[in-house]
């Protein structure tokens, strides 16, 4: 079982910045992507952004020229770096990870448990 530790959310004004991270962790796994969603209250869960380990990358409009997502291999963590927040980001914010188990090849798909990050004065 691969699991995904988040941590970092928490309450930050407009105009300010936050920043997630998420550690994968293990026995012996690769993982190929990895990246943040987030479900607003009351709406459908929704991608933020991915980072492939190729250093791809791919963002929701919204959050363009805002947000940045880096990603560490050697920690099997990712960050997500949040500027000029809005209220509209508030939401619950998850960490995503798809790769496969070392010694058997089996693909995997995990989820964090998600941290709440809140925009308000």
């Amino acid at each position: 079982q691969v699991r995904l530790v988040e941590s970092g959310g928490g309450l930050v004004q407009p105009g300010g910045s936050l920043r997630l991270s998420c550690a994968a962790s293990g026995s012996i796994f690769s993982i190929s992507a990895m990246g943040w969603y987030r479900q607003p209250p009351g709406k459908q869960r929704e991608l933020v952004a991915t980072t492939t380990s190729g250093g791809s990358t791919n963002y929701a409009d919204s959050v363009k020229g805002r947000f940045t997502i880096a990603r560490d291999n050697a920690k099997n963590t990712v960050y997500l770096q949040m500027n000029s927040l809005t209220p509209e980001d508030t939401a619950i914010y998850y960490c995503n990870a798809d790769g496969y188990y070392g010694l058997s090849g089996i693909r995997f798909g995990s989820w964090g448990q998600g941290t709440q990050v809140t925009v308000s004065s």
